[in-house]
């Protein structure tokens, strides 16, 4: 096959839409459709979709960008494999009988198992679990979503006692419905995804059984995916559905490991931080897991299976970024479009002494503080709308900087830039103020679909069309714009100390009784 006939297709899933992209082998986008999807939300803290919604979403996203691909006068059968990345921890289950979800997806924002954490962290066992595992406990892994669907909701403990159930993170949901559902449909995971679950061994890339235990899972009634490299010609089976039937899947990545695949982060030490709906940082630490002393997750970067080795890196997470300017949007009525948003940040010269402190989940990497609520502080009569979309772009490069405080701290080294991509990223005010802030370059590609290009390069990987990390270094190196802090060291630390007491007084806003 020749690479001007050659394309790779990546279906992007992310919190609040999906894409489909297909690119040539030099990383060029050729066609794509993207589609919102609904975001439900029960409940104060609660946050869900629609487990039918999200696959629909694909289908048409596939369909209508294969048709734009068309219309090129390109041959769909082109399209060699496709590739997958997905929002981590939302987790769905489902009945093994019927194929049928049995709730609604829980998203990673959500937080209704506070109670829950609580409970599991005076357990006996509970601290040794994040040396293995490489997560703390807390709202975000998949495991506590479980437990509470487990105790509140009857369809699913039914299902459950009798050795009905299956549980997937949504990579799983969807390759399962994808190639066939219940009439045949694989039901995998990729070690990225599975590294999110609190259920997998870092080091053996297996479910520990210890960890179920501590969960008080029965292995017996419940039905795991196997978890399998990131690429692989033959584990992900092929699309059932949309104008790609037939076409093989071979990649699958986590959403923030395919960003860093994207960012062409292959080499220890390279870090990229993805502004999308939260925020996340991942720093490349090679082929051994480094367990965080400073409030960090560890995890899998991607695993493209043998012979090369599985890298690991460290991440930190951060729970709000583009959803709190979709918050100032839609719930407040600041602007109709995100170019009115930056209008508005561009109108003042700085925040006005406004800190706008966005736990809207509580705080993620590095404090994993549950017990918080978004609070702007410094608010007076002076105040503007323009102050508080700059305090809520400083919220994310605030949060950035402390987790990239803490990867010096874990591995003894300094990052000399940080690649950055996803939609918070095409703010010029917000890169320039996290340059500032970190008092290093910010490098920002002109091709900012990084994730998608992550999915296709591990789909490209898994047929062959690559045969090594060499190959793939040309990729998304053209016009990228470099952020270079103008701000002083001096200004720089006032504010992130302001930052810093900000956190500390919203600490413990939530009573015990609230949080229950």
């Amino acid at each position: 096959m020749t690479s001007e006939k050659t394309f790779i297709g990546a279906i992007d899933h992310g919190t609040s839409s999906t894409r489909f992209i297909v690119f040539d082998l030099l990383g060029h986008p050729v066609a794509r459709h993207q589609q919102e999807f609904k975001q439900i939300h029960p409940k104060s803290g609660w946050h869900e979709h629609d487990p039918d919604v999200l696959i629909s979403s694909v289908v048409d996203c596939i369909d209508k960008a294969v048709e734009k691909f068309a219309q090129q006068g390109h041959d769909v059968s082109d399209i060699k494999c496709v590739g997958l990345t997905n929002q981590r921890e939302t987790m769905l289950v489902w009945d093994r009988e019927t194929g049928e979800a049995l709730h609604n997806a829980i998203a990673w924002p959500d937080t209704r198992t506070t109670s829950i954490v609580r409970e599991l962290k005076a357990k006996d066992g509970a601290d040794d679990l994040r040396s293995v595992c490489g997560l703390p406990l807390s709202t975000y892994p998949s495991s506590l979503k479980l437990l509470w669907l487990l105790r509140n909701v009857e369809a699913v403990r039914n299902a459950y006692d009798a050795g009905r159930l299956m549980f997937g993170t949504v990579d799983t949901w969807l390759l399962y419905r994808l190639t066939g559902g219940k009439d045949g449909g694989v039901f995998v995971t990729d070690a990225t995804n599975a590294s999110r679950t609190m259920f997998m061994n870092l080091k053996t890339l297996q479910y520990e059984e210890k960890h179920l235990q501590f969960f008080g899972l029965d292995r017996s009634k419940i039905h795991l995916p196997s978890i399998v490299p990131s690429s692989s010609a033959t584990d992900y089976g092929k699309l059932g559905v949309s104008r790609l039937k037939g076409t093989p899947i071979t990649g699958c990545l986590g959403d923030q490991s395919a960003a860093l695949v994207g960012q062409l982060g292959f080499s220890p030490g390279s870090a990229k931080n993805t502004y999308g709906t939260g925020c996340f940082l991942l720093y490349n630490v090679g082929n051994e897991p480094v367990i965080s002393k400073h409030g960090l997750l560890a995890t899998v970067a991607y695993d493209f299976g043998r012979p090369l080795k599985p890298v690991y890196a460290l991440e930190g997470s951060v729970a709000v970024a583009g959803s709190g300017i979709t918050f100032l949007m839609q719930n407040l009525g600041f602007a109709t479009q995100s170019d009115d948003i930056n209008a508005l940040a561009e109108s003042v010269d700085d925040n006005g002494g406004c800190v706008f402190v966005t736990a809207f989940s509580g705080l993620f990497a590095p404090y994993w503080i549950d017990d918080a609520k978004g609070t702007i502080f410094g608010i007076t009569q002076h105040t503007q709308k323009g102050h508080i979309v700059r305090a809520t772009f400083e919220a994310a490069c605030f949060q950035t900087k402390a987790i990239l405080d803490a990867m010096e701290k874990d591995s003894g080294q300094s990052l000399a830039k940080l690649a950055v991509d996803g939609g918070m990223s095409n703010s010029e005010i917000c890169m320039q103020t996290q340059a500032d802030l970190i008092g290093i370059p910010v490098d920002r590609p002109a091709m900012r679909e990084t994730t998608s290009l992550g999915a296709a390069i591990a789909a490209g990987f898994g047929v062959g069309l690559w045969q090594n990390l060499d190959e793939l270094m040309a990729m998304s190196r053209r016009d990228r714009t470099h952020f270079e802090p103008v701000l002083s060291k001096e200004a720089s630390a006032k504010m992130f100390t302001r930052w810093e007491r900000a956190v500390e007084m919203c600490r413990g806003w939530l009573d015990t009784t609230e949080q229950q």
